[in-house]
């Protein structure tokens, strides 16, 4: 890797982990510069633009995601420890990616759902490609015969992803120590609704 493309990635490392407490609108060409000892014009070189910079941290956090939730996952044999593997590599994301402030995409979140421009438009591309792979983990449960026939693999993916979103309050807002033991007793719940057979309704 050349020296440009190694000063790149201590940027992209830096402004993910910055970006994870101050958000995507507390990044900025002179922070970065002062705080990785660079100049503004050799740092404002890779970039840009604030813009950019922005886009390049979310294309970062999506590689490093991928890296160390969705491949490993991949890994698992498929079926319902998949859909077990999902969950526990998603939780242990924001300590393994190096951010400071917990899961990076969770924040993003927050600070842009209403502001309309290309950061906000590839991170809901990016969630949406992830909610259609957590319905594909729960539709290879349903195939592999752990599943009954007739679960609805988007539900599963709505209700797993909610669970996590609220996992991330309680860890990081409320400080609740046991977070990660109710979002394994959450997927407990929606794994045996996935496999019992449902209510006859009278």
């Amino acid at each position: 890797m050349s020296k440009g493309a190694l000063t790149r990635r201590a940027i992209l490392e830096h402004a993910f982990s910055l970006a994870s407490q101050a958000g995507l609108e507390g990044l900025s060409i002179g922070r970065l510069a002062r705080e990785l000892e660079l100049s503004k014009s050799g740092l404002f070189a890779h970039f840009q633009s604030k813009e950019a910079l922005q886009l390049q941290v979310i294309e970062y956090a999506a590689e490093n995601f991928t890296r160390h939730v969705a491949l490993p996952t991949l890994r698992t044999e498929r079926g319902e420890p998949r859909v077990r593997a999902v969950l526990e590599n998603w939780l242990r994301w924001p300590d393994q990616s190096g951010a400071q402030g917990g899961c990076f995409f969770v924040a993003a979140s927050v600070e842009l759902d209403d502001r309309p421009g290309a950061p906000r438009d590839r991170l809901v591309e990016l969630q949406r490609e992830w909610i259609d792979f957590l319905a594909r983990v729960a539709h290879g449960a349903v195939s592999a015969g752990h599943f009954r026939g007739d679960m609805d693999p988007e539900q599963f993916a709505y209700a797993l992803y909610g669970t996590m979103l609220v996992t991330h309050q309680y860890r990081r807002l409320l400080g609740d120590p046991g977070a990660e033991q109710r979002a394994r007793a959450a997927l407990e719940t929606l794994i045996r609704d996935a496999v019992a057979a449902p209510a006859a309704h009278p």
